[in-house]
């Protein structure tokens, strides 16, 4: 596997030795606490897993960057692609704090435990962690509740499928992911009690290969909407496009591969919130900030988003969709309110009860109507 290592932006000019921390114009401020967690620094560090092309997760977290790029020119950007989930994140991440990083992004779920371990031996640098479900006293995670734009999409889906049977390619079976599946089946149920929802897991962040088997078994199986949890998103998207199926996406807007098939994706807004993370590290305050436990967006913070509607989405499907995101965005509508059942029929989420995000990212089960087992 290669890593790319790119350097972007520039030192701040003059910093010499000193420690410095840089406000959000990118103006310098002598800091007075030099052992603080994120203070001072010259540059601030992002790794991918993926790259930054890949019409999904990576380049979502790659347009993030180019955020805080711009919010802080005299900060110098380092930026890392293809880094497994190994200890070679960790090496790294070692070397961003070599080249100045006060602040580090590892922004896949697979690098949080290098993180946690790279974090321990630096106390003054502060890390992000994309999705993660541990923290530490300079390492605090985030992420968003993308399963309310899942489940809006889940609601599209259902609507223009013809057949009532739906396909999701997905990776591993992590809580995310299940709940992510759970969302979208829940969604096209609504309008749609027959629907059911196909699932196969590639085992693979990103594997084109698995993905078109995948896709291209779906469809012979049926499925005339496909959907996906996977970094990389281009060949499912082509697969079901060149196939003459739709397609939902997720992570970041590929509408511009599928013009006939697009029917809406699932994405995420981070530079506003990079920014705003970084800031708050270079600035001394991530300790008893918002940042350094489990930071969790959601729609009506604009941190997870809807995509435009494809071209072939009738009126009355968008209006009938962005009502729902109405009701979701003032709390009348409540995709997991019980009952809930899973597969095998049993009461995950009692009747009445609204299940918290923290249980929701605990999610080990599919709901009833998902086909396929969750593999052990």
């Amino acid at each position: 596997m290669t890593i790319v290592l790119i350097l972007t932006g520039c030192s701040q000019p003059g910093a010499g030795n000193k420690t410095a921390s840089t406000d959000q114009t990118g103006e310098a401020a002598a800091s007075s606490d030099t052992n603080a967690p994120g203070t001072g620094g010259s540059a601030v560090g992002f790794i991918f897993v993926g790259t930054k092309d890949d019409y999904g997760y990576n380049q979502a977290a790659y347009l993030g960057s180019v955020g805080v790029e711009k919010a802080f020119p005299n900060m110098k950007v380092l930026r890392a692609e293809n880094v497994p989930e190994t200890a070679e994140a960790e090496r790294v991440m070692e070397q961003m704090i070599k080249d100045g990083a006060k602040v580090i992004f590892p922004t896949s779920y697979g690098h949080l435990d290098p993180a946690l371990n790279v974090a321990k031996r630096h106390p003054d640098v502060v890390f992000f962690h994309q999705g993660g479900l541990k923290n530490a006293d300079n390492l605090g995670t985030y992420f968003g509740t993308i399963w309310e734009p899942v489940y809006l999409a889940g609601i599209a889906a259902g609507k223009m499928s013809k057949t009532g049977k739906l396909g999701y390619i997905v990776s591993v079976p992590i809580p995310q992911v299940l709940l992510n599946v759970n969302a979208f089946e829940l969604g096209a149920k609504s309008v749609n009690p027959n629907a059911t929802t196909s699932v196969v897991f590639t085992g693979s962040w990103c594997d084109p290969g698995q993905q078109a088997n995948a896709a291209n078994s779906l469809i012979d199986n049926g499925a005339d909407v496909l959907s996906q949890h996977q970094d990389c998103t281009k060949t499912v998207i082509e697969t079901a496009e060149r196939r003459g199926m739709m397609t939902v996406g997720y992570h970041a807007d590929a509408s511009s591969l599928a013009p006939k098939g697009w029917i809406v994706g699932s994405v995420w807004n981070w530079s506003d919130l990079y920014v705003d993370m970084v800031k708050t590290a270079v600035d001394g305050n991530f300790k008893g900030s918002k940042y350094d436990g489990k930071y969790r967006g959601t729609l009506k913070d604009n941190i997870v988003q809807m995509t435009g509607f494809g071209a072939g989405v009738p009126d009355d499907v968008k209006q009938f969709d962005e009502q729902k995101k109405e009701e979701l965005l003032n709390g009348t509508l409540q995709p997991f309110k019980g009952p809930l059942k899973d597969q095998a029929g049993n009461v995950q989420i009692k009747e009445g009860e609204t299940p918290t995000v923290e249980q929701l990212e605990a999610t080990n089960y599919l709901v009833e109507g998902v086909i396929g087992n969750i593999p052990k």
